[in-house]
């Protein structure tokens, strides 16, 4: 499962921010899918307006598929009504491969079955927009937009559906100063298939420690239990999900998460110290 773009975790605030995952879906099945993904992005401050640039890499292997995307992202932000706007662009490379080498069939001259490793190339471009106020916050975006063909090897091509991402959520404070609850929701369809989470996560933060614990419902798919920590600007979360379906829950997939951010002295003293929302 690819992530989705959104605008507003690019350039968040006056900090360089550098984050990794790696997700192993599905364990204990052959040729299980698995993903990473690495990326950094970092703000600017220009014309009046504040900005920001990052760079994205993905690599998924699904079976005998492998799918991988360097990305370049910008994104524009701009103060609306009470909250803030943010609007962005991703364009990057796609590298598709599919390794017919393992490939186990009885009839190998099939022209239209691959018996070796077969790879392409191509364009992707995605678009989001985000806007974020006091408690609360709002996204679309779509990754694919151009319906990108790949070719594999002479006979063979890979079509890309693009898939739509729907994002919301709203911060709960509570009596506690060091506590609040985190409540999202993520819905994503390639308009066949849809899929919807629903995320609730409780954060203790204090004297720039963060702990947080919490849960993630996907309705017919998955109960997702999520733990993590964030201590002198190295980020740590694990998560595991557990299918619902008739897969047993020794199946489910694991997620491990690290960042890291460090401060950018690119502003004034003082200047573009806002909080970060982002949910991890």
């Amino acid at each position: 499962m690819e992530p989705s773009f959104n605008p507003a975790t690019v350039g968040k605030e006056a900090k360089l921010n550098v984050v990794g995952a790696y997700a192993i879906q599905m364990a204990g099945f052959e040729h299980n899918p698995n993903t990473m993904y690495a990326a950094a992005d970092m703000p600017f401050y220009a014309m009046g307006a504040y900005h920001g640039v990052g760079v994205q890499l993905v690599n998924d292997a699904i079976g005998l598929f492998s799918h991988k995307r360097l990305s370049v992202q910008y994104a524009y932000q701009q103060r609306l009504f009470k909250g803030k706007l943010s609007l962005g662009v991703q364009a990057g490379m796609l590298s598709e491969t599919f390794d017919g080498t393992k490939l186990d069939v009885e009839d190998t001259t099939d022209p239209a079955l691959a018996t070796t490793s077969v790879n392409g190339t191509g364009l992707d471009f995605s678009a989001g927009i985000y806007y974020q106020a006091r408690c609360w916050y709002v996204g679309v975006s779509a990754l694919h937009l151009n319906s990108p063909v790949v070719a594999l090897g002479e006979t063979n091509e890979l079509s890309i559906d693009p898939t739509y991402y729907l994002t919301a959520g709203y911060n709960i404070r509570l009596n506690n100063p060091f506590l609040k609850v985190q409540t999202s929701v993520l819905g994503r369809t390639d308009g066949v298939a849809w899929r919807a989470d629903v995320t609730g996560r409780l954060k203790y933060e204090h004297e720039k420690k963060v702990m947080y614990a919490g849960l993630s419902y996907s309705p017919t798919n998955s109960v997702t239990v999520l733990i993590g920590g964030n201590f002198h600007g190295v980020h740590l979360g694990y998560s595991y999900e557990m299918y619902t379906s008739a897969i047993s829950a020794k199946n489910g997939s694991h997620g491990l998460f690290v960042g890291y951010q460090t401060e950018l002295n690119l502003y004034k003293k003082g200047r573009n110290l806002h909080k970060s929302v982002r949910l991890l």
